[in-house]
């Protein structure tokens, strides 16, 4: 469980990056912009040339330690990758999550491995320790965008900077794996990056029609996405993280919350819907009761029929939805 710590906005740095993919859209400015690194051919042979890390292997095997990230390492390995996830039921709180010996064999098998870092899943840390593996490659999330370990809100995917550092750090570290395969990796790279287009144009749409338009939620699940937007969250950070973290959160919190429901002073409220208890549950009661349209995020993405982008597209239509049309979407 991640502990509460102090509310803050983008992680350190990312603001920028976010702010530069959200005003170019087009892959050269965000290569340029959100990555701070020029990709091309070149670069990724002389990384290969660089890797000390070797297969002959044609198949990579990999892992996710949340399928989102699994789906970005299948857009940029495709048909040279095996990958599994080990979170990815959108019905299950994460946090609750056990391992097991199938599990464990899927680590102990993975040549590269993806997880979230800041606290989400330790439970990986474990399981590599345990099954440890000569050459293996572990991208911890985390320390690619340089967060530090007090960043306040752990569920990075919903950042629009994010993947695209990801899918820039898998295409270098498979083509270190198969050095013949780069220019493959690189054109995957290309279209992914491609492919974020109608998300981040959505996001640009919503905020120019829906500036500070004011939100209610329960935990700080689609924040990032919520900032990039230009939402009004005016649920208090601390009770986020509260409720995040299992703590109860204070009686100050829970009427302030109610308040806004009653009062009418938002316009939506962001429900996650794979933490449930009896105090969100009474939240989304006085939502409904109040004629506030209810919009559920998941911190694993739901399948079948997405993919990241189409998912993250599908999450700022649901909320442009209910903003314009006071529609819920409680399930995607």
């Amino acid at each position: 469980m991640v502990q509460a710590r102090r509310a803050s906005p983008f992680p350190p740095g990312a603001h920028r990056v976010v702010l530069g993919v959200l005003e170019t859209l087009a892959i050269s400015a965000l290569l340029a912009v959100a990555l701070g690194v020029p990709v091309g051919a070149t670069q990724l042979r002389a990384s290969t040339k660089r890797s000390t890390v070797a297969s002959n292997a044609r198949v990579i095997t990999a892992v996710g330690a949340e399928n989102e990230y699994a789906d970005v390492i299948r857009q940029i390995g495709g048909r040279f990758v095996r990958v599994t996830s080990i979170l990815n039921n959108p019905n299950i709180d994460p946090h609750t999550f056990e391992s097991s010996p199938s599990v464990a064999s899927e680590i102990n098998s993975a040549q590269l491995i993806v997880q979230n870092g800041l606290g989400y899943d330790t439970f990986m840390n474990n399981l590599e320790s345990a099954t440890s593996r000569t050459g293996r490659k572990v991208l911890v999330v985390q320390d690619l965008l340089g967060l530090p370990d007090d960043t306040a809100n752990p569920h990075l995917w919903y950042n629009p900077a994010t993947m695209p550092v990801v899918a820039l750090a898998l295409a270098r570290d498979l083509a270190g794996f198969d050095p013949s395969q780069a220019a493959y990796f690189e054109a995957n790279l290309k279209t992914f990056v491609e492919s974020m287009t109608p998300w981040l144009s959505a996001i640009v749409a919503f905020s120019a029609r829906n500036p500070g338009v004011s939100v209610a939620t329960t935990e700080p699940v689609a924040d990032y996405l919520l900032q990039a937007l230009g939402a009004n969250n005016r649920t208090p950070f601390g009770m986020q993280a509260d409720i995040m973290n299992g703590v109860d959160p204070s009686p100050q919190d829970i009427a302030l919350e109610d308040h806004l429901f009653s009062k009418h002073e938002v316009r939506v409220f962001i429900y996650n819907e794979q933490v449930v208890d009896s105090l969100t549950a009474s939240f989304k009661s006085a939502a409904v009761h109040a004629g506030i349209p209810i919009v559920g995020v998941y911190e694993t993405m739901p399948t079948p029929g997405y993919d990241y982008q189409s998912w993250m597209l599908a999450e700022v239509q649901t909320i442009e939805k209910a903003v314009s049309g006071k529609t819920s979407t409680v399930n995607l």
